[in-house]
């Protein structure tokens, strides 16, 4: 078969752990909700699931479905923590990992699989390891191909606990089964597209000619489209050793109702500034471009490059306030409602490559800066926060579920 990949899935991997962590969940259905919210469900428990609860779902939908159904909060520290426990645990078997999210990852088992016995006794072993060092109630689904395409669509074929192998003897076959969104890159809004050109499966699709798949899509979708009606995929599993290059950093807030306090918005906007204002500094990085959004009964989003380099919440809260100002947020027929705050900032450099201030007062605020970085991360975030802050919610980042924040994956750099 050429190279051998797996792809590794947690099966209902947040419900799971909650299962893990509190017997008396067990075997009971249960949905997991945003730390701040009670009214979405981001994941099901497999119990839930044969009752009909999806992730995604509201929890009035969970509760139509499924009347016995507990919501539990969201602890995502606490995934992030078995997700790296199960790392070390892949990390026995192969070098190549290439972590997807915070439940899943490829490996590249080519040159290892050999050691252990064949394919089925390495995953065999993968699943005990599991059951040992982190809980019998955490399973994982695997797909098993020859390119990272067929091993992902291959692990959700036999859930849960499960396994399924891709071959190019059998690959005709499955893609006469599966639906095209089971194919990741293909969403509800690209099936749509595809079945107004009369494709409603995967083998169908190679009878679509690239021009035709071009002029419908532009020429990276349709390069990809292609590549999947023939199972080709040429990519290779990126070792997650490999530190991923930081060009922003940034951090969206889904606040828990409709607000319309002005005080308590830009008292969240400062919030998410000195959140990012620490990602840079543990980076190592400061910024010149800074930009913010808010959504709610209306939007607005500007960026701009400030002619000089911050790292400091205050600095990021500046720049946002100007914006917040310069849109007359709030004021005359603009209600001010917001639900979702979005800051980041970017052109980054390396901070120790930025010349120093030749100014005391510059070097003694950096000074105080560090010191109280210290003090949180003795002492937990929050410990020292500015004054305006006070009596404010206290946001703190958690890792979600794509890990889609460097800092995050930086964190896993140091498990290689």
């Amino acid at each position: 078969m050429g190279k051998i990949i797996l792809h590794i899935d947690f099966d209902s991997f947040f419900a799971s752990v909650e299962q893990q962590d509190h017997p008396y969940l067990r075997g009971k259905s249960i949905g997991v909700t945003a730390a701040n919210s009670r009214s979405a469900i981001i994941a099901a428990s497999i119990e839930a699931k044969k009752c009909g609860v999806r992730g995604g779902s509201s929890a009035r939908e969970g509760f139509q479905v499924c009347p016995s159904l507990l919501l539990v909060p969201a602890h995502f520290p606490r995934y992030f923590e078995i997700s790296k426990e199960f790392l070390k645990i892949c990390r026995l078997y192969s070098p190549y990992i290439e972590v997807f999210s915070i439940d899943e990852l490829f490996m590249d088992v080519t040159a290892t699989v050999s050691l252990f016995g064949g394919v089925e006794n390495l995953i065999a072993r993968i699943k005990a390891d599991i059951k040992k060092n982190i809980g019998a109630c955490i399973t994982v689904s695997v797909g098993v191909s020859y390119n990272k395409l067929l091993a992902k669509l291959a692990s959700g074929m036999n859930k849960p606990n499960g396994m399924f192998v891709i071959t190019p003897d059998n690959v005709d076959m499955v893609y006469r089964r599966v639906a095209l969104t089971d194919i990741c890159g293909i969403g509800s809004r690209i099936e749509k597209r595809l079945h107004m050109l009369g494709v409603t499966n995967l083998l169908q699709l190679r009878r679509i000619r690239f021009e035709q798949l071009k002029g419908e899509f532009g020429p990276h979708e349709a390069n990809f489209l292609k590549n999947v009606a023939w199972a080709q995929d040429k990519t290779d599993v990126v070792h997650f050793g490999h530190a991923p290059e930081v060009k922003s950093v940034g951090r969206n807030y889904c606040l828990p109702h409709n607000e319309y306090n002005q005080r308590i918005i830009l008292q969240n906007v400062f919030e998410l500034s000195e959140e990012i204002s620490i990602k840079l500094r543990r980076l190592g990085k400061k910024a010149r471009t800074v930009g913010l959004s808010l959504r709610g009964t209306e939007s607005a989003y500007s960026r701009t490059t400030v002619p000089f380099y911050v790292d400091t919440g205050k600095d990021i809260f500046e720049v946002c306030k100007y914006f917040y100002k310069k849109w007359h947020w709030g004021i005359g027929e603009r209600t001010g409602m917001v639900r979702q705050i979005s800051v980041w900032v970017s052109n980054l450099a390396d901070r120790d490559r930025i010349p120093l201030s030749l100014f005391d007062k510059a070097l003694r605020s950096e000074k105080l800066i560090t010191t109280i970085d210290r003090i949180n991360e003795k002492f937990g975030d929050h410990t020292i926060r500015n004054g305006f802050l006070l009596y404010s919610d206290k946001l703190t980042t958690v890792p979600n579920g794509f890990l889609a924040d460097k800092w995050d994956r930086m964190q896993l750099t140091k498990l290689y």
